[in-house]
């Protein structure tokens, strides 16, 4: 997860080079927004699920994808969206097709851990010759964990977004609150 943050500090970082303004980072709107963290609560909730019952954490990680694309369908317009929700789409599908992602043990090592403790998490299985899609599980490696291709069109979809909402001209009225003609005016129609 530690890599998502590094992906929104590139994107902030990248809009602010192209004439981005930190201060629109209170501005940053997304309908369902509140969703992500339901969906990120119970990906989360996962890792604390013992591997005796892996059905149990599968299920959850499977479940988590709901709200999670439920976001990414009611912002559907916002730049940036549809490779999240590509991105949300191809790891749901390598999990349900493997009752969990497979993970390439190599690229396991590489990114920093024991291929032995891969046997002991409850959402991951081992990447081998029966795994279904192999070319979309977590075969990436990256400092300290190990990310798929659904996680790199996640985290681009997510920069693009990102990216997008810190470049935008600050709205007339803050927190989209709508005006009404003519509500400067005093009761005389005098401004």
């Amino acid at each position: 997860m530690l890599w998502l943050f590094a992906v929104i500090g590139v994107s902030v970082a990248v809009s602010l080079l192209r004439g981005g303004k930190l201060s629109n980072i209170s501005e940053i709107y997304a309908r369902g927004w509140w969703l992500l963290l339901v969906g990120l609560g119970m990906q989360q909730l996962a890792n604390y699920i013992s591997t005796d019952q892996r059905g149990l954490a599968v299920g959850l990680v499977l479940s988590s994808y709901v709200p999670l694309l439920l976001v990414m369908l009611l912002n559907q317009r916002l730049p940036g969206m549809w490779i999240v929700g590509v991105g949300i789409l191809m790891n749901l599908t390598v999990i349900a097709l493997n009752n969990g992602m497979p993970v390439l043990p190599e690229a396991f090592e590489l990114a920093g851990g024991n291929s032995g403790s891969l046997l002991l998490d409850a959402k991951h299985v081992i990447l081998d010759s029966t795994s279904h899609l192999p070319f979309l599980a977590d075969i990436i490696p990256m400092p300290g964990s190990v990310i798929s291709l659904g996680d790199v069109l996640l985290a681009v979809g997510l920069g693009i977004f990102v990216e997008d909402q810190l470049r935008q001209p600050l709205p007339l009225f803050r927190h989209r609150v709508q005006g009404q003609a003519g509500s400067a005016a005093d009761e005389r129609g005098q401004v």
